[in-house]
């Protein structure tokens, strides 16, 4: 077992034995020791972590979601759902956890369980939020069948339950970019990347829409603000590299 992974179950051993001071205090030097090593999003390494984890106590909750959520992010949705099942059997019976296997259960094409998840996950949804995120992955799952206004329908249907979430104004505006109303895509991209500047996705959007229309300026900036959000992006980058050669022959 790797150095690293020694202070994180000393601090768990500590909880199990409910002293909880102790393991909060050990928890709190971990990160001021070492707090660039707190990766945002790094779901693999995550992972890692967590098999360890299950080492130590194979019914840890998080741990068997947190290595269910990277396998899916993996490509491996089949493998994922035998996670989330498990969970099932555990006990576990929330909103966010059938709202994962819906979406798992749509990507390894098990589509007669699909929208049952999904139902249950709205029934069971504690808040609006809850409920935003499951009308959100609804409408992945009609942009994946095809159906284009039902995709809209759901993306709406997220906004009206969370007016801050900022992939479905992102995703609403794809869909009125594909219906040729620019300007409503871009005020709508515009919200998205105020409330998610984290996000490339609007940003990039907006450059691209801008571009579209001759709006080169705001397309620049746009663009700039997608390759600091994402530096690896490689179509960000193409659209940098094509608006820098059109600058150079004005």
């Amino acid at each position: 077992m790797g150095s690293e992974m020694e202070p994180l179950l000393l601090a768990w051993s500590y909880f199990r034995r409910r002293k909880f001071q102790l393991c909060a205090d050990l928890c709190t030097q971990m990160l001021e020791k070492s707090p660039y090593d707190q990766e945002m999003n790094n779901i693999s390494s995550a992972a890692e972590y967590y098999k360890e984890v299950l080492k130590q106590d194979n019914t840890h909750v998080e741990a068997i979601a947190c290595i269910g959520s990277n396998h899916f992010y993996s490509d491996q949705p089949e493998i994922a759902l035998r996670f989330y099942r498990r969970l099932l059997q555990m006990g576990v019976y929330n909103c966010q956890l059938f709202n994962n296997l819906g979406l798992c259960c749509f990507y390894a094409q098990q589509y007669d369980m699909t929208l049952t998840s999904f139902e249950r996950a709205l029934a069971l949804a504690e808040n609006e939020e809850e409920a935003a995120d499951v009308w959100y992955n609804l409408g992945h799952v009609a942009v994946g069948i095809g159906d284009m206004n039902l995709a809209h329908q759901c993306f709406r249907l997220a906004l009206v339950n969370n007016n801050n979430h900022a992939e479905a104004y992102n995703n609403l505006a794809v869909l009125e970019m594909r219906k040729g109303h620019v300007e409503q895509a871009r005020a709508l991209l515009q919200t998205a990347s105020s409330l998610g500047p984290h996000m490339y996705e609007p940003h990039f959007n907006f450059a691209t829409v801008s571009d579209k229309i001759g709006d080169l300026q705001r397309s620049y900036v746009a663009a700039q603000k997608s390759e600091a959000a994402f530096p690896d992006h490689v179509d960000t980058q193409h659209l940098i590299k094509q608006l820098k050669q059109h600058f150079a022959m004005l």
